[in-house]
């Protein structure tokens, strides 16, 4: 079928509108009618070496269309959000870990399916895509039907998609895996959509002091609306020397959004005792290095993929936080036509926005 799709040309170029072709499903995958889509930081960062041509996208949420004949627990009507998928063979996916599938890569990241082939083609020729299970800049997406999570109709199709990654992400990685106890100090480094859902996450578990570090005043703005305790500004002055003042023994649980080098030692140090540092950012720096002191009091460093999380278990109690009025990210958005997309991903470079969502 003819679709369209905002294809990138060049790495590190702009997205273009254009009509290209999708293939039927195969057995084992779902065709869904996207209608809305997020911009994440990691879509920004792929575009820079992606193979190409290629769509990206992979905060997407729909319509299904059409399975194939293997799928069961979706059907053709069914509103669905779509996460990363996986292999669904190795042990840490039979494990309920699929986050960490030994073929993650090769099934999220090649731009073509496990057999090489690719569902996306333009005048004959293959296009990248399967990005993430998904490739969802795009009006239609042919995914494995372990990407899709069947969602209820009442849902806001317009909010739910960042849920499969973003919020998803920084959500998980408080309340999957870092686990703070009620009554303990958490701090989030980067106050972007992801930092912002760990916070909102950390007031759900209890936590007593909830600080967010940023450059970009407005982002401090917003985190200390949705739940932060403390907003620390790093260009006021000494961040060691603010943080210490909100934790005076040092944190519980820290959190990296940012993947740099510097702001991770920042977020080790600033641990209390025992205190666990949680990975989520991916970022310019490709190496992380640390003090030994910095780990000697028992302090632990753990990456962190897409919130450690079983998405079709994890994002239906998330939307349920939601409708609760306990996760209210809907602030967070700032919708943008599809046909804007270059205009959305400014605003998101810039610190404009939260969280662009392009709709259909």
């Amino acid at each position: 079928m003819r679709i369209t799709a905002a294809v990138l040309e060049n790495a590190g170029g702009p997205f273009t509108l254009q009509q290209i072709d999708l293939a039927d499903p195969g057995p084992d995958e779902v065709l869904v009618r996207v209608h809305s889509v997020g911009i994440c930081a990691t879509d920004l960062e792929f575009a820079n070496f992606f193979p190409t041509p290629a769509v990206l996208g992979h905060e997407g949420s729909g319509v299904v269309e059409q399975v194939g004949d293997r799928v069961t627990g979706v059907s053709p009507g069914d509103h669905v959000a779509m996460s990363f998928t996986s292999c669904g063979d190795c042990p840490l996916c039979r494990g309920g870990n699929p986050a960490y599938c030994r073929r993650f890569d090769a099934v999220n990241f090649t731009g073509r399916r496990p057999d090489g082939s690719t569902a996306l083609s333009r005048d004959g020729q293959p296009v990248n895509g399967h990005f993430l299970g998904q490739s969802s800049f795009a009006s239609h997406v042919v995914a494995p039907a372990r990407a899709v999570v069947p969602i209820s109709k009442e849902v806001d199709l317009g909010v739910v998609g960042p849920f499969g990654c973003g919020f998803g992400t920084g959500a998980g990685a408080v309340l999957n895996v870092l686990r703070p106890e009620v009554g303990s100090s958490l701090v989030v480094f980067g106050a972007g959509a992801v930092g912002v859902a760990a916070i909102l996450a950390a007031r759900v578990a209890g936590c007593a002091v909830v600080a967010a570090v940023d450059v970009n005043a407005g982002k401090l703005d917003t985190a200390r609306l949705l739940g932060a305790t403390h907003g620390v500004n790093s260009t006021d002055g000494d961040p060691r020397e603010l943080l210490t003042a909100i934790a005076p023994h040092g944190f519980d649980v820290a959190i990296d959004t940012t993947g740099r080098e510097d702001v991770l030692r920042l977020a080790v140090e600033s641990l209390g005792p025992l205190g666990r540092c949680g990975v989520v950012g991916i970022g310019p720096s490709e190496q992380m290095s640390f003090e030994w002191r910095s780990v000697l009091n028992g302090r632990s460093i753990t990456g962190i993929i897409g919130g450690s999380s079983l998405p079709q278990v994890f994002l239906p109690k998330l939307l349920d936080l939601h409708a609760a009025g306990n996760f209210p990210v809907d602030r967070l958005i700032t919708r943008f036509p599809f046909a804007q997309i270059n205009e959305a991903v400014a605003a998101l470079r810039s610190g404009e926005v939260g969280k662009a969502v392009l709709t259909l």
